[in-house]
């Protein structure tokens, strides 16, 4: 690791100013994955700018049209025990709870889980081509080990996944991304703020490197009767998802009148698709339904050799996380099957 400075500003401005004029600047939160990625070998920073001070970005507010507002400096652990979270917006909760470990959700920023890197093994292995590290070097994933890597929206540049669970349930709730940078303000729907690959892998995001992610913004509607998030993995804590599956619907009785499905551990950004969803509009909340609907979203998914099984995985997943959302309490601890 490299010698750095470190500044902690306590406005807003003197934060971009800092990282504005000093493009080996860093902000940092809680670090989890920036430092991972300086352990690797992968970035230098000549600087550490702390944001965790700034009073604007470190707390979670109501709106005024009915939503929350969650801070970027929140620790992803205050934000899924936040009653305001609990009880609206469960499903929200229910991801960030699956992800890392108490110790890393502890210390991990909201805003910092939107900017993670991926968990590609060649991307970390310096040694090695990578298209997301050095554009134009080549990506040995596509023919090579790619157990964990995407089977939707991929490039001739790069199959890698998006490694998040909260972005999962951000992106089934429709949220919005509250930037500001040297140029001023700007918000971001969800659906809009990841990339993908193309021909810029290396480009997870549409954030510029002299702007700020401030806060989160949920909607009113945050689906709390009946949702569901479904993670699938080789072992039941601290580990990514091979397929993850944040579903979130409104009944009337069982007719599904809205419905959200995103997937997660499949593309470069989380996955959703407007056309399944219109199919369930009106539609009985039943497996063959669900089904239809998976097939949908799965439209042009292709597995690379090691990663075909997770096709059917997450065809599986769509349907089986659909009727679990009929039931969210039949999730909780101790919680008996329903009949």
């Amino acid at each position: 690791m490299n010698n750095f400075d470190y500044q902690q500003p306590s406005a807003i401005a003197d934060t971009l100013k800092l990282v504005g004029d000093n493009d080996q600047a860093k902000f940092i939160a809680g670090g989890t994955n920036l430092i991972d990625l300086w352990k690797y070998n992968l970035v230098h920073p000549s600087m550490l700018v702390d944001i965790n001070h700034l009073s604007e970005i470190s707390a979670i507010s109501q709106r005024e049209d009915g939503g929350i507002r969650l801070g970027a400096a929140v620790k992803n652990a205050d934000t899924a025990y936040h009653p305001s979270v609990e009880n609206n917006y469960p499903l929200l909760s229910k991801a960030i709870l699956a992800g890392a470990s108490a110790q890393i959700r502890n210390m991990a920023s909201n805003g910092g889980n939107l900017l993670q890197r991926t968990r590609c093994y060649y991307f970390y292995d310096h040694e090695v081509p990578c298209n997301k590290r050095k554009p134009g070097s080549g990506c040995p994933a596509k023919e090579g080990h790619n157990r964990m890597h995407a089977i939707l929206g991929t490039s001739d540049e790069c199959i890698a996944v998006f490694p998040s669970d909260m972005c999962v349930a951000l992106a089934a709730l429709d949220a919005s991304v509250n930037i500001t940078g040297i140029a001023g303000n700007r918000t971001i729907s969800f659906a809009d703020f990841h990339r993908l690959p193309g021909d810029r892998p290396d480009l997870d995001n549409h954030l510029k490197p002299d702007e700020l992610i401030t806060s989160i913004d949920l909607p009113e509607q945050g689906f709390s009767k009946n949702y569901s998030y479904l993670k699938l993995r080789d072992r039941h804590s601290y580990a990514f998802a091979l397929v993850s599956v944040a579903t979130a619907l409104a009944l009337e009785g069982d007719t599904i009148t809205e419905a959200r499905i995103a997937l997660g551990g499949v593309a470069h950004k989380p996955w959703r698709s407007a056309e399944a969803e219109e199919f369930l509009k009106g539609k009985p909340a039943t497996e063959e339904n669900f089904a239809a609907a998976a097939d949908i979203i799965l439209e042009g998914a292709k597995g690379f050799g090691d990663n075909n099984f997770k096709i059917k995985l997450a065809k599986n997943a769509i349907i089986r996380n659909g009727m679990m959302a009929l039931h969210p309490e039949s999730q909780l601890p101790g919680a008996q099957p329903s009949a």
